[in-house]
């Protein structure tokens, strides 16, 4: 047994340094190798999710900030496109950065009344907030187009190729797991930097990091900044592929459901978050024969996962070094 567990340690401590691309090879293998339209859709979508679980992980999994909320960054990300786009013509490249740094500017906004509370305190402001930015979508008319969104906003196009996105979900798909890539690429720089070691700190315990020459305002900031950016992206690039949005999208509902991939995953662990939101994504799509117990089951599923995996699906794996993202002894 012993020679068994310790050529698998071999094995994974050799394929380590290569195991990023062997998943990103497999990721750009999937439309190759199921080329059904919906399901490549349903991947795209749950892209988008991964996208989102990324951006919080910062949030809640790095420096341990609950946000209740993040429904709120999605909306302004989709809603700034949508509104460059329509009134000033801006195309989807242009507004993709755009609706990064809108949803960076709205992180640190929030933020700011409240950097100093903690905990439940500032899990309720997160929450409040995120239901004052639907609610004003809602009854902005003139300019949100109130319960209706707004409609026919432009989908992305390659403009040296001149190629339109449309409706075609494989585009939509490539771009978003381009977006994944870079965004992973530059959290696992964050993750060693002095940034990331003060988010760490801050986790767990705000008190001594403070004593430490941490500046937790300046913590907090930062990461609902660089949350806010990531869940810009994510909110632009939905409303270029649905080509609407409303705020029935943004609700408090889609906050619970980025948390709970977050959770599922494994706080803090890139490799986890990314698992919880493709699973939690697609979950809901295999239990569409159930029709009438999907939700039950879903909530079952849930239930199991959190009663024997409490730390998430990869927590332990990652607390051991298996599937490590971050530096330090393996």
């Amino acid at each position: 047994m012993k020679s068994k567990a310790a050529r698998r340690r071999k094995i994974l401590k050799v394929l380590r340094p290569y195991r990023p691309f062997l998943w990103l090879v497999l990721a750009i293998s999937i439309p190759f190798l199921d080329s059904n339209p919906y399901h490549i859709d349903v991947m795209a979508s749950a892209g988008i999710f991964v996208l989102l679980a990324l951006g919080l992980n910062v949030i809640v999994g790095y420096a341990g900030i609950l946000n209740l909320g993040f429904a709120a960054f999605f909306a302004v990300g989709a809603y700034a496109y949508a509104l460059l786009n329509l009134h000033w013509n801006i195309p989807f490249w242009p507004g993709l950065i755009f609706s990064a740094f809108t949803g960076s500017l709205f992180g640190v906004l929030l933020a700011t009344p409240a950097i100093r509370l903690s905990g439940d305190y500032l899990a309720i402001v997160t929450l409040g907030a995120g239901e004052i930015v639907r609610i004003a979508l809602n009854n902005l008319d003139p300019l949100t187009g109130g319960p209706n969104g707004l409609l026919g906003i432009d989908h992305p196009t390659l403009p040296f190729m001149a190629y339109d996105f449309g409706v075609n979900s494989e585009p939509y798909y490539f771009l978003t797991l381009a977006l994944i890539t870079v965004v992973i690429f530059f959290m696992r720089r964050i993750e060693n930097s002095r940034l990331g070691r003060a988010w760490g700190a801050l986790r767990e315990d705000e008190l001594v990091a403070g004593f430490m020459g941490i500046d937790p305002i300046w913590a907090k900031l930062s990461a609902f900044a660089l949350g806010g950016f990531v869940a810009g992206l994510a909110g632009s690039l939905f409303a270029a592929k649905q080509g609407s949005v409303s705020p029935d999208s943004f609700d408090f509902i889609l906050s619970v459901m980025v948390l709970a991939m977050v959770v599922l995953g494994g706080l803090g662990n890139i490799y986890g978050v990314i698992l919880g939101a493709v699973l939690l994504s697609i979950l809901p799509e295999f239990l569409r024969g159930f029709e009438i117990y999907r939700m039950l089951l879903f909530g079952l599923s849930m239930i199991l996962v959190m009663l024997f995996r409490p730390q998430g699906l990869l927590g332990d794996l990652y607390q051991s070094g298996e599937f490590s993202t971050r530096g330090g002894k393996q």
